[in-house]
């Protein structure tokens, strides 16, 4: 499968006030949303090699640039910044489908703390979904993890496409309950 080309020369024009808005909601402070935005871009372009095309341009930077939300919160470790890791899943119908995504420690900033979290949140992240009903489970994992197509679960598993969604939405709001208890 060909590489999916993105064009860094036009995100500032396509991206910029849709990732400023994104991020003065969460931070309210112009000139600190600015330079998230930049911090952003400027990841996006050390780490262009890495994009799979599986998502959109925007949902990839909008990933991104979650994570340098969260790490600015950590970094000055306020109240707010433990509620903004707890973001809320279905807060952003844009990233439908990158819940474990989001979660893990950035790809862009390896180190032996993050690749500890990551194992420690793929531990978490595996007990809870042991504790899903087997049918959520398992349209959770299609779905989620291993990213196979909604028409192809519905057929596999003979469901409809409204029960997937239905199904993926239970067990996404008993994994974020689960995980919200086990890992944060």
């Amino acid at each position: 499968m060909p590489k999916h080309l993105i064009d860094p020369n036009k995100w500032i024009d396509l991206y910029s006030d849709y990732l400023f808005n994104y991020t003065i909601s969460r931070v309210n402070d112009r000139d600190l949303s600015k330079d998230l935005v930049q911090d952003t871009f400027f990841a996006g372009l050390k780490s262009m090699k890495n994009f799979k095309g599986e998502a959109s341009e925007r949902t990839w930077l909008i990933s991104i640039l979650k994570r340098k939300i969260i790490d600015y919160y950590r970094r000055i470790n306020s109240n707010k910044g433990k509620a903004e890791v707890r973001m809320s899943y279905n807060s952003d119908t844009e990233s439908e489908g990158d819940w474990l995504e989001e979660r893990v420690a950035d790809p862009f900033d390896k180190n032996a703390e993050s690749v500890i979290e990551n194992e420690e949140l793929g531990e978490a992240i595996y007990s809870c979904l042991g504790k899903l009903p087997e049918k959520q489970a398992t349209v959770f994992k299609m779905k989620t993890i291993e990213g196979i197509d909604t028409e192809t679960i519905c057929n596999e598993l003979n469901i409809t496409a409204s029960n997937l969604w239905v199904i993926i939405h239970r067990a996404r709001t008993t994994m974020a309950s689960c995980m919200e208890k086990n890992w944060f």
